[in-house]
């Protein structure tokens, strides 16, 4: 049954961001634009917002479902790491709010061409953008079997990944979500399998952060995203994996040497803009919201405003 996107933790977001008309936010990841309109809404009349999305799709969608904002709303086929020149080309030398939220679109999981689902057969794709030359196939047929080891090892902590990767190898060419799906899981103890996901999730989950680069873009994120905030203005990310997460977590509470600004804006003084954690915990999905939106179980929002 399709879901349907429903944005996550949403409310909790749109609080912590707290914004205000003549503000300027940036939403990285757009998807299906939860996040983006409820910033628009609470920002009005005035308020503008700056939006990013690797999915062309998406954002052809939104040019549309936003025409009602017109002149308040500026939407870009980017990577959410290209926050600096994007803010350079809209020159805006400052952000009074930015949301950043990790997950998967519903609407592209749904989708069995775009391949991020075991659950339906696709072909294995897994690329957020349609221009990016590395995909799940050339990953899953192509690399080595310590590479592909290595990655559902780091990506996704999978405790059986050495068997995985050599599954992998020995039934290749394999072409399809499905066929992947069932290659992962036969090489998983049927006693080891999970009770409430299923088997091949970690894999796929490690396969897409490899092809997309997810890592390194979030790590390239957070120093340019930091140094445009305006005193006072607030982070908020939502991420769904461990690794992620502790990545935000340490970078929020790091001492900030070595921000990145945009050529033509002047940094601070001493060149260390301060930032002050908001969620000393990470704040979760409630009961119902999970219920509701079983995807969602699994978010975890931090948020961090500038002091300095």
């Amino acid at each position: 049954m399709r879901m349907g996107h429903i944005s996550v933790l949403l409310k909790e977001v749109v609080e912590v961001i707290g914004p205000e008309s003549f503000g300027r936010y940036f939403d990285g990841t757009l998807g299906d634009g939860g996040h983006a309109r409820s910033v628009l809404e609470r920002s009005g009349p005035h308020g503008e917002l700056c939006g990013t999305d690797l999915d062309c799709d998406a954002v052809d969608r939104l040019r549309t479902g936003f025409s009602g904002f017109s002149g308040r709303v500026h939407l870009f086929n980017k990577n959410f790491c290209d926050i600096d020149r994007v803010c350079l080309m809209l020159n805006w030398d400052h952000l009074d709010g930015i949301v950043l939220d990790l997950g998967l679109s519903s609407t592209a999981l749904d989708d069995p061409e775009r391949g991020f689902a075991f659950s339906k057969d696709g072909p294995l794709d897994m690329r957020f953008s349609s221009d990016s030359g590395l995909d799940a196939s050339m990953v899953v047929n192509h690399y080595e079997e310590k590479q592909i080891r290595d990655i559902i090892m780091k990506y996704g902590q999978e405790r059986f990944a050495s068997r995985i990767a050599r599954n992998i190898c020995a039934s290749r060419p394999i072409k399809t979500t499905s066929g992947l799906a069932s290659v992962v899981s036969g090489a998983i103890p049927r006693r080891f399998w999970p009770e409430r996901i299923h088997p091949a999730t970690k894999t796929f989950q490690a396969l897409r952060m490899e092809v997309n680069d997810e890592v390194k873009n979030l790590e390239a994120f957070l120093p340019r995203a930091a140094s445009l905030l305006s005193v006072n203005a607030v982070m908020a990310i939502i991420s769904y994996h461990s690794i992620e997460d502790r990545i935000v977590k340490r970078f929020f509470a790091s001492p900030f040497k070595a921000y990145q600004f945009p050529k033509g804006f002047p940094p601070p003084e001493d060149n260390r803009p301060k930032m002050e954690v908001i969620t000393k915990r990470p704040i979760r999905p409630g009961a119902a919201e999970i219920e509701a939106n079983p995807r969602s179980r699994s978010a975890l929002l931090r948020a961090a405003r500038r002091v300095a």
